[in-house]
């Protein structure tokens, strides 16, 4: 046994605790998320921009409930198989492919959901108030209508996919290929599987920067809106359209809660864990690989609380679910 195999060694918390959470997960995920996607693909007749985001990101969550079995063999199996095993390497690709592939492609879908809620709004103030500058004019009414086209939605989903699918499974294979064989590992569950080699390294810090990125567009609709509500409540009465108001701003807050609480805290601690674990102590190592592992579970388990989530976002989508459940 190598002196790595040695010095990584799983505690209760990742041979028992990951795995159930991840069946239990999955459980949930794969019920949810296909209900929802049924609903999405043959109970709503005229879709809007926001039912195709919606109808991508549950595609993408679905297939992070699929990786989520994999995952949980191998924090339950990955420190007694060989680490050149196939199952080994079949439960590494397929288990990191879909896991960052999905998580990549909810961000970004999340972030135009986030942009076109706010387009509706402000479709329909800076149309109608004189004070607004040709700028806005131009910037609401001609770049952000855009996001609002259930056309545009569906080229834009499909680029999204694209792009994250040519980006990630070179790396993925690059890490498969050559970096999983360049030290000398026996078990499955390895520094060099949990930490990965440089190239590895580097693309988890791009994508750390790009969840920030994420963040950031969500958070800069939310309060841009907030920014514009102050402003035309100072000029004009808007009790009539309080429910809109209101309904947008729930949408970019909800949207804003979920990158806290499941993606914020993975980005933050990513580059921590790429710096703290050079100092090579056994004990601190193993704490800081568990960690981020529970954070990566925590990221994942948004995919599948999702269907709550659409609850609360699209009012046609709740009407259509419970006029399903009251009719059975």
């Amino acid at each position: 046994m190598s002196n790595n195999s040695t010095c990584i060694q799983p505690s209760t918390i990742s041979t028992t605790a990951l795995p159930i959470t991840y069946v239990f997960l999955c459980v949930v995920g794969l019920f949810g998320n296909s209900l929802a996607q049924w609903v999405f693909l043959t109970k709503i007749g005229k879709k809007t921009s926001t039912h195709v985001y919606l109808a991508n990101l549950v595609t993408a969550n679905l297939l992070v409930c699929t990786a989520m079995p994999f995952m949980g063999i191998y924090f339950l199996k990955g420190f007694y198989w060989k680490y050149q095993s196939i199952q080994c390497r079949l439960v590494n690709f397929l288990g990191t492919l879909s896991m960052h592939v999905s998580m990549f492609v909810s961000l970004l879908i999340l972030s135009w959901i986030a942009i076109s809620r706010y387009a509706t709004l402000m479709k329909k103030e800076s149309m109608q108030e004189a004070t607004t500058s040709c700028y806005e004019r131009m910037f609401y009414g001609h770049l952000l209508k855009r996001f609002r086209q259930p056309n545009f939605a569906r080229k834009m989903c499909t680029y999204i996919w694209g792009v994250v699918l040519v980006v990630i499974i070179p790396v993925i294979l690059y890490y498969s290929v050559v970096e999983a064989t360049e030290e000398g590992e026996k078990q499955c569950y390895n520094r060099q599987t949990e930490l990965g080699a440089s190239i590895s390294q580097i693309a988890g810090l791009i994508g750390t920067a790009f969840i920030g990125f994420s963040f950031l567009v969500v958070v800069t609709s939310y309060y841009s809106f907030v920014s514009h509500l102050r402003r035309v409540r100072t000029c004009t009465s808007i009790t009539e359209r309080d429910l809109t108001y209101r309904s947008v701003k729930r949408h970019l807050l909800i949207i804003q809660i979920l990158l806290v609480v499941c993606f914020l805290p993975y980005s933050i601690f990513k580059p921590i864990f790429y710096v703290l674990h050079q100092r090579g102590d056994c004990q601190q190592l193993n704490y800081l690989i568990e960690a981020k592992n529970i954070l990566t579970c925590l990221a994942s388990a948004r995919s599948s609380t999702d269907p709550i989530i659409f609850l609360l976002l699209d009012k046609t989508f709740k009407k259509t679910l419970y006029n399903l459940f009251t009719k059975s």
